[in-house]
């Protein structure tokens, strides 16, 4: 079907430009609506807007004054990653190369007079390479960019082009018409390497594992699964906001999501309307305006995203932490329900608290992240060893110690425990760990539908009976854990789909 160019879509291209500005390289983690307006060159009336339904879409999160990123956003970068194919064909071998290699390895791809990275695995050093999915390189001043300019070139070495100290050895990775595709490079610093040394040292396995990684990325892929990133029913959200809300704005971003189905051919309109859920001539319209914006190219009558994608947001929220995803629902958990809320990981026996929002009482509860708990005697703890693996859940003393009168102590009786847990998905204890402390807990699970955490609300015994806390307060616990569900599944489509670290520094 024909486009008409008059047809670009203001406010796609309007909220776009604001995700830009929020997400461009030394812009603040935090801005403020003012700031935005000045940076875009748009009426902040406009700015005001399109944050607005950004902030519906879970895609920024603000308080009216200051406006952040929110990991949601990714999943307009995970929706080109799935496409590209990369990822999926190439990430376990690259994590094995920077093993073998203990360096830094990275995949890249060509954007306009960009390098992109599309992959990376590190090794943790004292000087470490901080390449992030999502980061653009300069093309004439690294050695993939080198590779795309000049298909001819096996290897290409960049010795100190990007930053003094860093040098690099890259092959090209062909697609079956011998057009580069990609670039795999290994970096490291040069107080270990020359590029002379570095390129002796991987060049002869790069070039072994050349064959077998392009044809990982020609085999036939499926389709990927796109269901957690549903168009959302943009028509009954306006009716419900009123004129604040961009319609548009929110199908053309539904558009971008719906691209990430494409397995390798681009996508023809029909079946991107589809994927959509609106008709052709709506998502004609939001096509036209992302390729108009360098997001989307159109080739032989079928769309596909284009690694510019990456830029909105990637780079920077890739970087999070699951501690940094739960935070903000936390602080949002508590503010419904007035009760402290937590989140755990299980370490052994134990759960270790990962993050933690607590209410002003004049009777509180004082626990601090870090702090460590049996967790056989907490809610939390038994979340989590219910969502353990069969088999998985670690071994027990014949007895149990009694924390306090109301503790389970029989081995057999927390295992008959633990299965009601499994099967109900939460669980409730009653002044086991201590006196007069009651929690309520949930399983948090990540793409894989794997528990990674457990999230809890506890309050003081005497507020309420546990059938009424359960009551209460179980609906706004599960409703908070589907949000930083759906955050971490987000955050995995950019990586390797391994559960998150708890946080930049922090100890897995």
């Amino acid at each position: 079907m024909p486009i008409d160019s008059s047809a670009m879509v203001g406010p796609l291209a309007r909220g776009l430009a604001v995700l830009r500005a929020l997400s461009a390289p030394g812009a603040d983690d935090r801005m403020r609506h003012s700031d935005l307006a000045r940076a875009t060159g748009l009426a902040r009336s406009t700015v005001d807007r399109a944050l607005s339904t950004l902030a519906r879409l879970r895609l920024v999160r603000g308080d009216g004054r200051e406006v952040a990123l929110a990991p949601r956003l990714l999943e307009l970068s995970g929706a080109y990653l799935r496409a590209s194919g990369i990822p999926a064909a190439l990430g376990t071998e690259v994590d094995k190369l920077a093993d073998e290699f203990d360096a830094s390895v990275s995949v890249a791809v060509p954007d306009g007079d960009l390098v992109r990275i599309v992959l990376r695995a590190s090794r943790r050093r004292t000087m470490n390479l901080n390449f992030r999915v999502g980061d653009a390189l300069p093309a004439e001043r690294c050695a993939p960019g080198a590779l795309f300019r000049d298909d001819a070139l096996e290897w290409a070495g960049d010795d100190q082009l990007i930053e003094p100290g860093l040098v690099a050895v890259s092959v090209p990775l062909r697609d079956p018409l011998g057009r580069v595709v990609c670039a795999v490079s290994v970096a490291s610093h040069a107080n270990r390497h020359t590029v002379e040394s570095l390129s002796r040292a991987v060049l002869p396995r790069l070039r072994e594992l050349r064959g077998p990684l392009e044809s990982a990325l020609a085999a036939p892929r499926p389709a990927p699964d796109t269901a957690a990133s549903a168009p959302e029913a943009s028509l009954e959200v306006k009716r419900e906001i009123g004129p604040g809300y961009l319609q548009s704005l929110a199908r053309g971003l539904d558009v971008l999501r719906a691209l990430g189905g494409d397995t390798g051919e681009g996508m023809p309109l029909t079946a991107v309307a589809a994927a959509a859920g609106q008709p052709r001539a709506t998502a004609g319209r939001a096509l036209l305006t992302l390729e108009g914006l360098g997001l989307v190219r159109l080739a032989d009558g079928r769309f596909a995203l284009r690694p510019r994608v990456l830029e909105l947001g990637c780079a920077r929220l890739g970087a999070l932490g699951m501690t940094d995803v739960a935070q903000p629902h936390l602080a949002d958990l508590v503010r419904q329900v007035q009760e402290s809320a937590s989140l755990a990981v299980l370490d052994g026996n134990e759960i270790r608290y990962a993050a933690r929002v607590g209410t002003v009482r004049i009777m509180s509860i004082d626990i601090t992240v870090g702090t460590r708990f049996p967790a056989y005697a907490t809610a939390m703890g038994r979340v989590l060893l219910a969502g353990l693996p069969p088999g998985g859940r670690p071994p027990l003393p014949p007895e149990l110690p009694a924390l306090t009168g109301h503790t389970v102590t029989s081995p057999a009786r927390l295992g008959a425990l633990l299965d009601e847990v499994a099967a109900s998905g939460h669980a409730l204890v009653d002044q086991e760990l201590e006196e007069g402390l009651r929690s309520l807990a949930v399983p948090v699970r990540d793409g894989a539908g794997r528990v990674v955490a457990a999230l809890n609300v506890a309050q003081h015994a005497g507020r309420d009976t546990a059938e009424g806390m359960s009551a209460a307060l179980l609906p706004a616990l599960r409703e908070t854990a589907r949000r930083i569900e759906t955050e971490l599944r987000a955050l995995g489509s950019v990586g390797a789909g391994a559960a998150p670290p708890l946080g930049p520094g922090s100890e897995a």
